[in-house]
């Protein structure tokens, strides 16, 4: 059974794994002059990762999970060989974050294409790894020029041994080819290649000979030997998955963003570095709200308008850009794709372009109308006419989304007297945090009126957060970081702290003043974040419902979780333990990865990163103490935070086949 015609182009994924295999040997080789060699360990593993590269590439397509734990070893490798170059230039650890975090996925969703019928030819297929293996020739070389440009002898060594390759690739192809005169002709068109990619690496001009070798042998393959030439298009394979329009679509976002904050007149004065661009960029449209900028004086008022776009398309991207882009390209969605999408969206419509428009009126109604409130409420509080309804339609669209950016240096601190702004701000918060499809039956769950359980779920503990959050705030902070307001100011205080901790990112409080009980608790609430289709990140409200009613039917004696007569299934719990466990998990990495490269407090770092990656935006004053290193992680963490629990749940969506397990059960003794 042969992979399908349409899987051609991934068939030739071979030949490109086959060609990059010697890159890690490059990697050992930046930062690296002509007369050194890299040290035993670096030279060790990147040749472990080369050769796992190229088992990979020959397990990938034949036994599958194999060769994805080869090519995670490869992974692995390339990272540790690059490691001591990546942790000295903030730039280039950037592009190897992105690379290895979209390689790690790409593995990690790797499937075959297998059908019984059309089955490709042996000949088609020799082809595909010949081109693209000359496709990829040329790439390497650029990478290569880029992470060493001096040309270590090592990496020129690589580069030979994937010319070869690429030579061997070619001349397999040919030599399934009918025609023997033919062959000869393309053995003599490969030898002289070869002879010229021996005398270019004795005479030092390996990298542009292996360049023009590959575009040519490209140019002179032909794109296919049979006569069908319906290819997929390359949008094909994020089309095919939600997982990847998501990543794609919010890096995507993130990159042009970056680009956009580089233009002329986007601050005040000279142009922001690359890295704080990205930093800013990424927080803008993660919806996090760190920033290594002062908003208001640094960023011109085009500046300030353009995070405030990266900050909407951010906000509704959970929501509704995956739909969008599958909209855009005319497709019909597969009914595997409609749950899914609608799952995003906390919807149970079928028609996903009607859910659509719901979210957007309703998003651009709620945003309008906070606007129009927090306009009136500035301009009454002393704030110029247009200064005024600047600061209403950016407060507004940035608490909505859970942003957290503010045209106040000092946040809302100056506001924190005026409980007309906060809890304006705190409904546009919750609003945004939950689902549209879960506000617009507030009123409804007022009443007591039957509701989706998911829903009730949803909004039962949104209450039970913003009420504990509040008198445990208030508990503690009485006398630290609320003394000196009236008993009045104390309560509107602690609540607009409790709301905001659900990723808003905003404080009418100095964070940095609070004591290590609600410290603790601050870690807690924005682990848990808000609630599911809604703006905002962390683990959701329903994950930490659905494992606060299976603790207490396993205290209560119940081997089952239901609610409102209705079961909770195992795969739905298990599903929770997964998300918790791997956020736990993730946090724990990425607080290490800081405390090793910062010279910042323990207690600041742990802040940070929950901040980050439950995308809230508060901080202690770390963000501003961060280096290049320091900036990249938390870049990452607030990605992960962002699209890290919509992937996880779209990876765990997988229609799994249910069958009755005739294993005994084990025992196993838990206290």
């Amino acid at each position: 059974m042969q992979p399908l015609r349409s899987s051609l182009q991934h068939i030739g994924f071979e030949g490109a794994l086959i060609t990059i295999a010697p890159a890690p040997l490059m990697l050992a080789c930046m930062s690296l002059s002509n007369s050194m060699f890299p040290p035993l360990w670096r030279t060790i593993t990147a040749s472990a990762a080369a050769i796992s590269c190229l088992i990979t590439a020959f397990l990938l397509f034949r036994q599958t999970p194999i060769g994805k734990f080869f090519g995670g070893i490869a992974l692995a490798g390339s990272i540790i060989t690059a490691l001591p170059y990546l942790s000295n230039n903030p730039f280039a650890a950037l592009l190897g974050s992105v690379v290895s975090i979209s390689a790690g996925y790409a593995l990690i969703d790797f499937k075959t294409r297998e059908v019984k019928e059309q089955r490709s030819t042996h000949l088609d297929r020799c082809l595909q790894r010949a081109r693209w293996s000359s496709l990829t020739l040329p790439l390497l070389v650029l990478t290569a020029l880029l992470v060493n440009p001096k040309g270590h002898i090592l990496a020129n060594g690589a580069i030979v041994v994937s010319a070869t390759v690429n030579q061997f690739l070619f001349l397999h192809w040919a030599w399934n080819q009918n025609n023997r005169s033919r062959f000869m002709l393309l053995v003599a068109v490969s030898i002289l290649a070869t002879t010229g990619i021996t005398g270019s690496f004795i005479f030092g001009h390996i990298r542009s000979t292996a360049i023009v070798i590959g575009i040519i042998f490209f140019l002179l393959l032909p794109s296919s030997t049979q006569v069908e030439k319906k290819f997929e298009h390359w949008w094909e394979p994020l089309h095919n998955h939600p997982a990847r329009i998501l990543l794609s679509t919010f890096l995507g976002l993130c990159i042009i963003g970056t680009l956009l904050l580089r233009l002329p007149g986007v601050s005040h004065g000279n142009p922001i570095s690359l890295i704080d661009a990205a930093f800013t960029s990424v927080s803008a449209v993660c919806v996090t709200g760190l920033v290594v900028l002062d908003t208001p004086h640094d960023f011109s008022f085009f500046g300030q308008a353009l995070i405030l776009l990266l900050i909407q398309l951010g906000g509704l991207g959970i929501m509704t850009i995956t739909a969008v882009a599958l909209h855009a390209m005319g497709r019909r969605l597969s009914l595997r794709h409609e749950r899914i999408l609608t799952t995003i969206t906390d919807t149970n419509r079928h028609d996903l372009v009607e859910s659509l428009i719901t979210i957007l009126r309703f998003t651009f109604s709620a945003e309008a109308i906070g606007a129009s409130v927090l306009f009136c409420l500035f301009y009454i509080n002393g704030d110029p006419l247009w200064q005024a309804v600047w600061r209403g339609v950016f407060t507004s669209i940035s608490a909505f989304c859970n942003a957290g950016f503010a045209l106040q240096s000092n946040s809302l601190i100056s506001y924190q007297t005026n409980p007309f702004i906060l809890y304006t701000v705190s409904a546009l918060i919750i609003l945004g945090g939950m689902a549209p499809a879960t506000s617009l039956i507030i009123p409804k769950w007022l009443r007591k009126r039957t509701i989706p359980i998911a829903a009730n779920i949803a909004l039962v503990m949104t209450v039970i957060l913003l009420v504990s959050g509040t008198l445990l705030i208030l508990v503690f902070e009485w006398n630290g970081a609320l003394s000196g307001f009236s008993p009045a100011a104390k309560l509107h205080n602690a609540w607009f702290q409790s709301v905001t901790l659900r990723t808003a990112g905003f404080n009418s409080i100095a964070v940095h003043e609070v004591k290590n009980p609600t410290f603790l608790v601050m870690l807690c609430f924005m682990f848990i974040g808000g609630s599911p289709g809604g703006t905002a990140g962390g683990v959701k409200t329903t994950t930490i419902g659905i494992l606060a009613m299976t603790f207490w039917a396993n205290i209560t004696g119940r081997n089952e979780v239901i609610v409102r007569s209705r079961h909770i299934s195992s795969r739905t719990i298990y599903r929770a333990i997964t998300i918790i466990i791997s956020g736990v998990l993730i946090w724990f990495i990425l607080v290490l990865m800081l405390e090793i490269t910062q010279q910042i407090p323990a207690r600041d770092i742990i802040f940070e990163v929950t901040s980050a990656l439950g995308t809230v935006g508060l901080s202690t004053g770390a963000t501003g103490h961060l280096d290049g290193i320091g900036k990249i992680i938390i870049i990452i963490t607030m990605f992960v935070g962002r699209i890290g629990p919509m992937t996880l749940f779209m990876l765990l969506s997988e229609d799994y086949s249910v069958t009755q397990s005739r294993c005994p059960d084990a025992r196993i003794t838990l206290t």
